[in-house]
């Protein structure tokens, strides 16, 4: 693609990086094919090669964003499958961030995006400001009807119980290895909102560990990784967070040594991996950065490593293996899920289109509920096509906006991997025999 950026602006880093990315692509258009958005909207500007234009348009004159460009780029889904598609390597992913940013230096949304952004931006990356919204949204649940888009959207996606007891595998500690010495020592990131949606999906994680023989600290200081605030454009504040969880894991490696960061929400993996990019121009951070993103894997990649005992022998469980974008076409992480569960006795089966986004993707489902719904109703009718008993998933969104649509369990998978190894059953499988 042909870019007219001046020489003054191709002095500024981050414009010379977009430039670079930019004149990669090639207008073969082969994303269309798999973006999300294109095959539910049909608009070639709700497709990536169409975004692309319009970001190219915008950073080239340097204008602040205009009402069409953030409608277009707000409903991307950042799935990155067309990243996964593209044949020239188009970095979509920055590319789009970057965009993100500028939109939300130079644009003034309407009062009440404004005032929705804040709020999920303040309180879904705090647990316990997100463990008290969830208690008053079970109060108000019952009159969702009354309310329409994002803050209906808020009240179906919250559970009706409201939030579950917090555990005490999140607090800061030292859970050792079963065995004379660990096989691997590690950090694990609790994330915000699994704390109070899911505590078991940590609970399972540190079980599992440490009954393989590695060691699991979770870290004093450490919180979310940023991502929500980051694909908002909200640059500092992801920053922030990123930096704050960077200095909280060297201290665990400068105390006794660190062999990886695991991470079982495979959306914070993604942004973990990526924070030696986000960090590359900062010359305090770029290289703390960098080490933790080489450190970082998520739960499937040590898993992968260690052999896992099962016990149960095979289980009669059929399992549809949901494969979250940000692991397949973040992480590039396909099979070895699906490997680890068929080895620990499970049936596994594909999801036919698992290529396509479920439509959580962060806050999409709660700022495009429209769209993320009719993603959804898609995603769970090919669930349902393969007949399970349990949708299995590696990301807590995904988890979250799958289980709305569909009356089949939906669980972690390293929940079926701890009981598969001498665990206990996953709650939402309680009372089903083995």
């Amino acid at each position: 693609m042909q870019t007219f950026f001046s020489e003054q602006q191709l002095e500024n880093p981050v414009l010379r990086e977009a430039n670079t990315i930019l004149r990669t692509c090639v207008h073969c258009g082969f994303c269309t094919a798999t973006c999300p958005t294109y095959q539910v909207l049909g608009d070639e500007l709700d497709s990536p090669r169409g975004r692309i234009y319009l970001m190219k348009q915008m950073l080239e004159e340097g204008s602040p964003a205009t009402e069409g460009v953030v409608r277009h780029v707000d409903r991307c889904l950042s799935c990155l499958s067309c990243m996964t598609t593209c044949p020239s390597g188009v970095n979509y992913m920055h590319l789009v961030d970057h965009a993100r940013a500028h939109i939300e230096a130079t644009y003034e949304r309407p009062a009440g995006e404004r005032f929705l952004r804040a709020v999920l931006a303040r309180v879904l990356p705090d647990p316990t400001l997100f463990r008290l919204s969830l208690m008053g949204a079970a109060l108000v649940r019952p009159l969702r009807f009354l309310l329409r888009g994002s803050w209906r959207a808020m009240l179906e996606l919250a559970p009706a119980g409201g939030p579950k007891p917090p555990s005490r595998v999140d607090l800061p500690a030292t859970h050792a290895a079963h065995g004379e010495r660990p096989v691997k020592r590690v950090v694990l990131m609790t994330g915000c909102a699994q704390q109070a949606l899911a505590p078991e999906i940590n609970e399972a994680t540190v079980r599992l560990l440490t009954r393989h023989g590695v060691e699991v600290v979770i870290a004093s200081g450490a919180g979310c990784c940023g991502s929500l605030t980051h694909h908002m454009g909200r640059e500092e504040e992801a920053l922030a967070s990123a930096r704050a969880n960077i200095d909280a894991w060297l201290k665990v490696r400068d105390e006794g040594g660190l062999d990886a960061v695991v991470i079982n929400a495979s959306g914070c993996g993604t942004t973990v991996k990526d924070y030696g990019h986000m960090l590359r121009h900062d010359p305090v951070w770029a290289g703390r950065a960098a080490e933790i993103s080489a450190l970082a894997r998520d739960i499937a990649e040590i898993l992968g490593d260690i052999e896992l005992r099962a016990s149960l022998g095979d289980i009669d469980l059929v399992v549809a293996c949901h494969s979250a974008c940000s692991m397949q076409h973040g992480q590039k992480i396909t099979e070895l899920p699906k490997r680890l569960l068929r080895e620990a006795g499970f049936t596994v089966k594909d999801v036919p289109e698992g290529h396509l986004c479920c439509g959580s993707a962060g806050t999409y489902n709660i700022t495009q509920p429209e769209i993320a719904g009719r993603l959804r109703a898609r995603k769970v009718a090919n669930i349902e096509r393969v007949q399970p008993d349990v949708i299995a998933a590696g990301n807590i969104g995904c988890m979250i906006q799958i289980g709305v649509g569909t009356d089949i369990p939906v669980v972690h998978t390293v929940e079926l991997l701890d009981w598969a190894t001498g665990g206990p059953v996953p709650p939402a499988l309680e009372g089903r025999p083995a």
